[in-house]
């Protein structure tokens, strides 16, 4: 299992849940209700699910793909610590694993 820590934009709110191993980052974060649209289905044909990890989590993730960074290029508030929680799955090493919502997301499921 792995604790995970989700963050609002402001700071302000936060959220634990835990996820088994193999578990994809969006669907865990979906099913807690978090503000993540993942519009293209996790396809990586959007960057509507793009979360900032944690400085420390960051390093125990693989390397983004060259196709994940292109999308990145084309969401709000990206920082070097940006990633897609469709590319991001849960490992049995992963004990926790910190993320925060971007301010600006844009939640389409919501409207």
């Amino acid at each position: 299992m792995t604790r995970v820590r989700f963050v609002s934009a402001d700071g302000a709110g936060v959220q634990e849940v835990d996820a088994p191993a193999g578990e994809r980052l969006l669907d865990v974060a979906q099913n807690a209700g978090q503000p993540l649209e993942g519009t293209c289905e996790g396809q990586m044909a959007c960057s509507t699910c793009h979360v900032i990890v944690d400085a420390e989590d960051f390093a125990k993730l693989p390397r983004a793909s060259e196709e994940e960074e292109d999308m990145l290029d084309l969401a709000a508030h990206v920082t070097r610590h940006s990633r897609l929680a469709c590319q991001i799955w849960l490992s049995e090493q992963m004990e926790s694993l910190t993320v925060r919502i971007p301010s600006g997301f844009h939640n389409m499921q919501g409207r």
